[in-house]
């Protein structure tokens, strides 16, 4: 029975995907690498953030989520910071109808020249979390999508 772990998301099967992994035995993160070379243009007003494709989806507990968190080290050596923050992936993302469930980094690049990121470079990482619900909690909603979807 599979309980949590990564798979690779759809049509990224024959693209030489890496699954994360923990680098040591106490690291909470999961490190993500890109799934192919992307440039990140410097920011300018009006800028949307550049969506980074890993090629990997996420499977969970019913209670659980995985937050996607930037490197420590990308805003100051590559002037990187995450759009949203921190990202939240639900477990109805997982093979959703409209990506597979396959997850991205939103980035900004705050440096005054343009960012390539190279496939395989470690961009992110993944933590895996049990969450709450309050006790009257009614959702029964269904995810009928994928990235930014559960507002629709």
């Amino acid at each position: 029975m599979k309980v949590r772990g990564f798979e690779i998301a759809k049509d990224w099967e024959d693209k030489d995907i890496h699954l994360p992994v923990r680098k040591t035995k106490y690291s909470a993160g999961y490190d993500f690498e890109a799934a192919e070379d992307i440039v990140i243009p410097s920011f300018k007003k009006g800028t949307n953030p550049v969506l980074i494709p890993t090629g990997i989806k996420a499977y969970m507990a019913d209670d659980e989520v995985l937050y996607i968190y930037n490197r420590s080290s990308n805003p100051k050596k590559k002037g990187l910071i995450l759009a949203n923050s921190v990202g939240v992936i639900d477990k109805d993302y997982y093979g959703n109808p409209d990506n597979d469930g396959h997850i991205m980094f939103a980035f900004f690049n705050i440096k005054d020249e343009d960012i390539t990121i190279k496939k395989g470079e470690a961009i992110g990482q993944g933590i895996f979390s049990k969450y709450l619900v309050i006790d009257s909690d009614m959702a029964s909603g269904e995810r009928k999508g994928g990235f930014g979807s559960t507002d629709k």
